[in-house]
Parts: C-alpha cells; structure tokens; sequence
C-alpha cells in the first residue's frame, strides 16, 4: 500500500506513471477486425473492448469484480449561502447509502458493482476557502492516502463517485483555479439553487481565486486551497487505480474536476479513465473539452454519487460481451471483406 509523506513526493509518482500494455492492445484490435462485423461498425463498444484489454493486460477482458467507491466531505464554503441544501444532509445521505436507499445503491446492484461509501469526518468541514486554504498540508496529504488505500488491487474496474453539500461551487472553483476564464463559465445549479444562489457561487470563486491566486500554478495546490476531501480523496483513489492498471470510469463534473490537476501535471495521466456521461452541470461540458474527455452518456444527469458511472458500466459490459463472444469469420464460415 503506498501511504505519500508529502507533496513532492506525490507529484514525483504523477511522472513515472505506468502505461497500458500495447501487445495486448493490438492483439485486440485484430481480434475486432476478425468478428463477424464491418470493422468499426460497434464504434465505441469496440474502441471500449480494447481499451479494457489493454489497461486490464487481458485479450479477453471481464468486469466481475466491479469495486464503486463513494467519498463524501463537508465543505466550510457552504456557510456562504452556495447550496439549496443545508450540511447536515451529507451525513444524512451517507446514512442513506448504507441502508441501500439512494440511487447508486440500486445502480450498483444492477449492475454487480461492490459499493464502498467512505465519510471523511463530517463533523469536520473543510476551511471556507474564501478566507483561507481548504485543507492544510496533512490534511490533503491524509485524504491522498484514504483514497489510495480504499482501491482494491484485484478489481477489474473501478467507480469512483461523491457526497458532499456545496462541492459543485468547489468543483467548479477548482476549475477556475486550474484554467481560468470567467466564474460563470464553470458554476451551476447544483443541488437547485436560484438566481441569487448563483451570484454567490460566481462571488465565492472570484473570492477564493484572489485569495489563493499566488499558489494556482501548481495543480494540487488549486486542489488543497480550493478542493475537498472527497475530491482529494477521488484523486488518489484514481492514481491507485493507474498505479495497478486498474481501468476507472469516472462519473461526473465532480469527479472529473477533482483528477483534472493529474492530467495537467502529466498529460496522458488519465488514459486509464472514461467518463460516464456529460453532466447537465454546464462547467462539466467546458472541462471535459480542456482534458479532451468525451463522455459516454449524455443523459441530462447531475446527481452525483457515481450514479453515471454505474450506469456506464452497463456500456462497458456490452463491449465485453460482444469482444468476448461474438464469432469470428472464419469460426462462423462467413466470408470476410474481398
């Protein structure tokens, strides 16, 4: 298990990231082109077998051990009016989650995923990063770690999802940190705030932007000043998860802003990733465009908890069952192309 002791030293694993095996991504490939199909003709189920294979190093990959990890945290910033919702029902969602009553609960049933909801002390919101960094040194350090040491090495894929009041204003805070532009390119409704609620979102971004601005050249520090513990706690987890060539799929705008700064300090640092879907968050749609992600749904999804990730498994089981199954030409006795 790694456990990471400071900043440079995480930063130092970003560079040395391992790759995908190539062999048996080309082996693959010429698989897809021997099956009863016009090659490409299953477009991205085809594209999604291969990449599968290549990140799991198997010609026949398999997703019968699906681990989904929830994280959820508070937010110190939600004092400043940015959530329809007060903080307490994070707590209250978390509770709800471990009687099987929320919607990823059902998502993962269905689809034999292994659920893990992680609470990253609640009764402890982070700082308000309007006024000083959301989390200190240790504490992002810590929430590195918990995300790292939840990954489990013998999953075949992992989920990755949240909880969190308030932490649509701190995704897309993070985002401003991390890529500028304007405040109102990256904030939303959230959990259904209104007019007014989006004013204060624009103003916190601008606030904490300016207090934090001598730091945001450096990803994971937008990440400690202006993140959470769940997205910290994301991050880490998906850097296990390349650490072990374990493919992930991530879920929304959420998710997607808390590893965005592993692909700024390395590119490609995210290739063993897909996104599930496409947020109906606007500032998710203007990210994935900066990271060069697209989504595999577009569902008009802004629930969170790896609900779309879940459900974009359901994809990546069509991928396998037809990589997997489906005969080839010459076991079929079907003439290839002339």
């Amino acid at each position: 298990m790694y456990k990471i002791s400071n900043l440079k030293e995480l930063k130092d694993i970003v560079q040395f990231l391992p790759e995908c095996d190539e062999e048996t991504k080309a082996l693959a490939r010429l698989r897809q082109n021997e099956l009863t199909k016009p090659p490409g003709s299953l477009g991205r189920l085809e594209e999604l077998a291969i990449w599968l294979c290549a990140w799991q190093s198997r010609e026949r990959p398999r997703l019968d051990r699906i681990q989904a990890l929830v994280f959820a945290g508070n937010h110190g910033v939600t004092a400043q009016g940015i959530s329809a919702f007060p903080a307490e029902v994070t707590a209250q969602m978390v509770a709800n989650f471990k009687q099987g009553g929320a919607a990823i609960n059902q998502l993962c049933k269905s689809v034999g995923a292994k659920l893990e909801v992680i609470a990253l002390e609640l009764d402890t919101p982070t700082q308000d990063f309007t006024n000083a960094p959301a989390l200190d040194e240790q504490e992002f350090l810590t929430c590195i770690n918990t995300g790292m040491g939840a990954v489990d090495s013998r999953a075949d894929c992992l989920i990755v999802g949240e909880m969190g009041i308030g932490n649509s204003t701190v995704a897309a805070a993070v985002c401003y940190g991390l890529f500028g532009g304007k405040p109102e390119d990256w904030v939303g409704p959230g959990t259904g705030v209104d007019a007014d609620g989006m004013k204060r979102k624009v103003l916190v971004l601008k606030q904490g932007y300016e207090q934090h601005k001598e730091v945001l050249d450096d990803p994971f520090e937008v990440l400690r000043c202006l993140g959470g513990r769940e997205l910290v706690a994301i991050t880490g987890a998906v850097l296990a998860a390349r650490l072990a060539n374990i493919p992930v799929i991530l879920d929304g705008y959420i998710s997607t802003a808390a590893v965005s700064p592993l692909e700024i300090i390395m590119p490609a640092a995210l290739d063993h990733c897909v996104v599930a879907h496409r947020s109906s968050e606007p500032g998710h749609d203007a990210l994935l465009k900066r990271i060069n992600k697209e989504p595999l749904l577009d569902l008009d999804m802004r629930l969170g908890e790896g609900s779309g990730a879940a459900v974009a498994a359901m994809i990546l089981k069509s991928a396998i069952a037809v990589h997997n199954g489906m005969a080839t030409f010459a076991q079929a006795g079907v003439s290839g192309k002339s």
